[in-house]
């Protein structure tokens, strides 16, 4: 190196720091220049999006009927599109092209609103994240258990209970996540994701040809225009109200992706065009794809089964043959739902560990933790191993409590959606965009809000009643 010569890090050189010529593979904040594209973008927007909240959507029309099934799905695709165009907008703070980059959700909350708010999002986001983990646990032990189960109806009759406990298989699946939560961050993952993204369309694309196939087995379509009947099944006036309105849990957790919207744009290459331009195309082509696949997987099903279709399509046991096209599907599931459970988790790995070094940086245990012995992919230290496995020992434990594949995924979707989908969103680009108060603009999009807010509680309530119901009858790790 030349005398005089500063030795700039990568992350040091920006064209505001003046010195981007001495690294010109760079983007303009000093980190090594993005290269996605509007088919990167779509192609993670539509893996993030299409998982197992798919299964659900067959029992969600169930609840609403041909008229308002489709129309409620249709609804929220609409409003999770226009709010993520808003949420695309935040991407970066002042001019479009070349203001300040947000990288992660928080960041923008942190950049356009400020101050108690931004606690708000990391405790709601974070918590979400934690409840996803919980349901992904729920849900690859009902596909492991329906494995088994569909080996034992095909020896021994569909009339046989072929009853089992799903404990076994939440606690080899926590098992499997101490191992992979080892993969120290999304860089080593990569490979996992790509994986799990062929396994949710291999499930998925079961689901609807089975559906398909059973609709012809029929002779016709089930189901009526408004859905389950009161009386039918033992169900009353109530229970048709609180299942309705889970329906719409069930359906907005099945759109969730607003709270990773942020990081995807951050992988877009600078402009022009610029980042908020491509990303709105490619939101606009994965929530009309997503929302055909789901028009088609959700209605198939519930003109399968009608008013008895499962609340999960693959393991309630509307179909039994071919057991073994059914083992396929599950053994989907589980790779997927293993590879799906790490991308949900990084985030909240990564965080806690900077909290923890930042707070304790002369503690001798985050000081083992940084002499990593490394084996492939995986980096093993005392804190990582620790910590990473006490958090998926929780989340195996909550599972056990809470076996509730169906009440889980509605809630979460109730939860979530209002303020990551929509408040967020709309808080931010009338405060980017300076949209005056009490104008037309300002007006339509406090009452979209407050709309959606309503939708949200009300879809909560319908969810935490089933749960209550459910416990009824069940004891805690009775399986």
């Amino acid at each position: 190196m030349a005398a005089g010569k500063k030795l700039v890090s990568p992350m040091e050189v920006s064209v505001e720091a003046g010195n981007a010529d001495q690294a010109s593979w760079l983007d303009d904040d000093g980190r090594p220049r993005r290269s996605g594209t509007f088919w990167t973008a779509s192609a993670h927007i539509i893996t993030a999006v299409i998982g197992s909240g798919v299964l659900s959507l067959a029992w969600a029309i169930a609840q609403l009927g041909w008229v308002a099934g489709p129309a409620v799905m249709l609804l929220f695709a609409a409003v999770i599109y226009y709010t993520s165009t808003l949420l695309a907008e935040c991407y970066r703070t002042g001019d479009p092209a070349t203001g300040k980059r947000n990288y992660t959700y928080m960041d923008a909350v942190r950049a356009n609103l400020g101050g108690g708010r931004v606690v708000f999002c990391g405790v709601i986001q974070y918590a979400n994240l934690v409840g996803v983990a919980i349901g992904y646990t729920i849900a690859s032990s009902i596909s492991m258990r329906a494995i088994r189960r569909a080996g034992c109806f095909h020896a021994n009759g569909h009339g046989v209970p072929c009853k089992s406990s799903s404990n076994p298989y939440m606690i080899l699946f926590g098992l499997v996540q101490i191992v992979f939560s080892q993969i120290p961050d999304f860089d080593q993952i990569w490979w996992l994701s790509i994986v799990a993204a062929v396994m949710s369309f291999t499930y998925s694309g079961i689901g609807l040809s089975l559906g398909i196939a059973q609709t012809i087995s029929n002779g016709g379509i089930k189901g009526s225009l408004t859905g389950i009947s009161i009386g039918v099944g033992g169900i009353t006036g109530m229970q048709k109200v609180w299942r309705s309105l889970q329906a719409f849990g069930d359906i907005a957790f099945a759109y969730s992706f607003s709270n990773i919207l942020i990081e995807i744009q951050d992988t877009i290459r600078a402009p022009p065009p610029s980042e908020a331009k491509v990303m709105k195309s490619a939101t606009r082509l994965s929530v009309a794809t997503t929302t055909v696949f789901y028009m088609l997987c959700g209605c198939m099903g519930y003109a399968a089964f009608g008013d008895a279709a499962p609340d999960n399509l693959l393991t309630g046991f509307g179909f039994f043959e071919p057991f073994w096209l059914l083992d396929v599907a599950n053994v989907a599931i589980v790779v997927h739902l293993v590879g799906a459970y790490q991308v949900f988790c990084q985030p909240i790995f990564a965080f806690v560990e900077r909290w923890a070094a930042a707070t304790w940086p002369d503690s001798a245990l985050f000081a083992s933790a940084r002499a990593e012995f490394r084996v492939g992919p995986f980096a093993l230290s005392v804190f990582r191993l620790v910590w990473r496995s006490a958090f998926v020992c929780l989340t195996t434990v909550f599972a056990m409590l809470l076996p509730f594949f169906g009440n889980v995924v509605g809630f979460l979707g109730a939860v979530s959606f209002w303020p990551l989908t929509v408040y967020f969103p709309v808080e931010m680009y009338i405060k980017q965009r300076g949209v005056p108060r009490g104008g037309a603009q300002w007006i339509c999009l406090k009452m979209l809000s407050v709309g959606c807010l309503m939708v949200s509680i009300a879809a909560a309530a319908g969810s935490i009643a089933d749960v209550i119901e459910a416990l009824k009858v069940y004891r805690p790790f009775s399986g």
